[in-house]
């Protein structure tokens, strides 16, 4: 059977998931430093749901360089399906949370709130932003699991 590039064990994986990783380790630095995150509750969806997303993604990306390491990838239809429900689950949910803490960020710059002083808001909406990256890839790589799933 060919390796379908970006699923469970290869190093196209292991690519998708240090990018995920990256850009919601992005996201939380952008969101907490410094920053009162936790007066709004979109906020504080984006910051759980991207320590998830950031806890998943390092796990997976661990199997994977144990995966090459060992040249032997894991192609057993229960963990590829665990890893495809986990992929769904949580691209769906920074999905969500981008678009929340976007849209909360607009409605702040927009309402002249002295909640959004100096670069507050900008920095939400640059958490936003690379949420929506996360979720880009987290996505991509639960569709080329997915992909993989019916020749198992």
């Amino acid at each position: 059977m060919d390796e379908l590039p970006g699923t469970l064990g290869t190093s196209a994986s292991l690519a998708l998931r240090l990018g995920q990783s990256l850009f919601s380790i992005a996201s939380l630095l952008f969101m907490c430093l410094d920053v009162p995150f936790y007066s709004y509750t979109a906020f504080c969806f984006m910051v759980t749901v991207m320590g998830l997303v950031m806890a998943w993604s390092l796990t997976l990306a661990m199997v994977d360089a144990f995966t090459i390491l060992i040249k032997l990838p894991s192609r057993q239809p229960g963990i590829v399906s665990i890893v495809i429900l986990g992929d769904w689950v949580l691209s769906f949910l920074s999905l969500a949370a981008s678009c929340s803490t976007a849209s909360a960020a607009d409605y702040l710059i927009n309402s002249s709130n002295p909640f959004c002083d100096g670069n507050l808001c900008t920095r939400y909406q640059l958490s936003a932003a690379m949420a929506f990256f996360s979720w880009f890839l987290t996505f991509a790589s639960s569709l080329f699991n997915l992909w993989l799933l019916p020749s198992l």
